[in-house]
This record gives C-alpha cells, structure tokens and sequence, in this order.
C-alpha cells in the first residue's frame, strides 16, 4: 500500500537536484538559489544557472525518447550523452546516474500528468462534482494512452534495482488521487455528508478505521469510513482499467468500442462513489 504512506506523508514538495560545479562539488550560487526558492524568495536565475535548467531539460526530453524507444530497465546516461553531443562525463555532472534520470522522468511525468488532470477538472463549476470527476477519469486515460511509456514509468512494474526517493515523488506522485478524494470530498460537505444511498457497507475494524483516520488529518476532509472504502475501491479501478487498456490486457479482439466501455466503467464509479 504504497499509496497510502504516499498520502501520509504528506511532503512539502520535491527538492531540487542538487546543483553541481564543472569540476563535480557543488556550487555555492546555484545552491543558494535553490535555498531562496524553497523559502518563497527566489531570485532571477543568473546566465549559468539558466543554462543548467536547460541542459536539465534536454537530459529529460532525451530520457523521455530512450524510455518510450527501450524501456525504462534500458535507460543509460551514456545514450543520453551521445545524443545530446557530449561526453558521457559531462552528463553526470548534471544528472549522477541512471536512478537519478528515473526520478527525474518520474516526477516530470506525475507533474505532466497532474497538470492534465486539474486543467480538465478546472473546466467545470466547483458545484458539478460529477461533472468534474468525468474531466479527471478521462484526463488520465487521456494523458496514459498518449504516453504509455510514461504512463508505464509510473504504473507498470517496478524498473529492477531502482527505488523512488519519497522526498521527492510522494508529491507530485499523489496529484492525481488528491485531486480525486477533493471531489468526492466537496461532494459529501455539499450533501452534509448524506451522499446517494449505497447498500450497506461491511463493518470497518479498527485498524482500517485508524488508516482512514490518518488519511482525514493529513488531507483535512471529512470523509466517513465507508466513502473512503468506497473511494479507494473508485481510484484502484479507474486506474485498474486504464492501465488494462493502455498494457493490451483485453487483448486485441475483445472489444471494438473502447471509449463506450471506458464510459460504462466511469458511469459505473461516479455512481459507486456517491456522485450520480
């Protein structure tokens, strides 16, 4: 359960990479720059450190191709190297290893990701909950049979060796299911907490209940026990069938009218989830 210590964690945001000298120590004036902008008091980016953003970008945008081109298991600094014309020791004074490019594609895509989903969301009034939870559930089926390499980063297997540092993908690695549990969550306030009727749910013992619990204080919402069950159940689903799609999982004759059944699934957990 991953997501749920993801959740818990509730981190403040990714750190920056640190900044890193021609010669591989750390340079005082990027740092200092990276200081300010955690604090909120950043400064203009001087010439070199803007060229150190942007080096950053190429590394990434050429991850991102080598990732969809051989997988994330292939992925090699020195590919990356050659095709942006350096050497491969010029690479790592940007990017340390082939874990550290993972986590860069990995919070690149999360973020990607999670911008698509609050501008869809953003599209419809606060007040139509079931109208945003539609913009969500096809932003991300949008956005993951666009990019299936990165949507596979994220939600495929686990790349063998490598483990996320949680300092920096529980935040953007959360967007999506927070921007989720918002809806469902100004829902309930809106209906004070009576949502459509549902058949009775099982009994929660008390260690879900103290997981629920940790979940309410660390995301501030108000959520009963069953909704939360049941919206748990809403994000595991939607995520299980986009992900059924996007890896061939129906196979390739099973079904012809994919976006229909991707609209009966969404119709289905809007209504599982109170929102109909």
């Amino acid at each position: 359960m991953l997501w749920f210590f993801w959740i818990r964690g509730m981190l403040d945001g990714m750190s920056p990479a640190d900044s890193i000298d021609s010669d591989g120590s750390p340079d005082a004036a990027d740092a200092t720059d990276a200081a300010d902008a955690r604090r909120g008091t950043a400064r203009p980016l001087t010439p070199r450190a803007r060229a150190r953003a942007r080096t950053i970008a190429d590394i990434i945008r050429l991850g991102r191709e080598h990732l969809a081109k051989d997988g994330a298991a292939a992925l090699s600094l020195r590919a990356v190297a050659r095709d942006l014309g350096v050497v491969s020791s010029a690479v790592y004074r940007y990017v340390e290893s082939r874990d550290e490019l993972l986590t860069l594609l990995l919070v690149d895509a999360y973020n990607e990701l999670g911008d698509a989903v609050d501008a869809a969301v953003a599209t419809r009034p606060e007040s139509d909950h079931r109208g945003r939870f539609d913009a969500l559930a096809y932003a991300v089926r949008s956005w993951a049979l666009s990019e299936p390499a990165r949507y596979g980063l994220l939600f495929g297997s686990p790349v063998p060796g490598y483990k996320a540092p949680a300092e920096r993908t529980t935040e953007p690695g959360t967007r999506v299911v927070r921007a989720l549990i918002g809806v469902v969550d100004d829902a309930y306030r809106s209906a004070a907490g009576r949502l459509p009727a549902q058949p009775e749910p099982p009994a929660v013992g008390p260690a879900l209940h103290a997981d629920f619990e940790a979940i309410r204080d660390g995301l501030g919402i108000v959520l009963s026990d069953a909704v939360l069950a049941r919206g748990t159940l809403v994000w595991t689903a939607l995520f299980g069938t986009i992900s059924f799609e996007v890896f061939g999982q129906y196979g390739p004759d099973t079904f012809g009218a994919r976006d229909e059944l991707f609209g009966q699934h969404v119709e289905h957990l809007a209504r599982l989830a109170g929102l109909d």
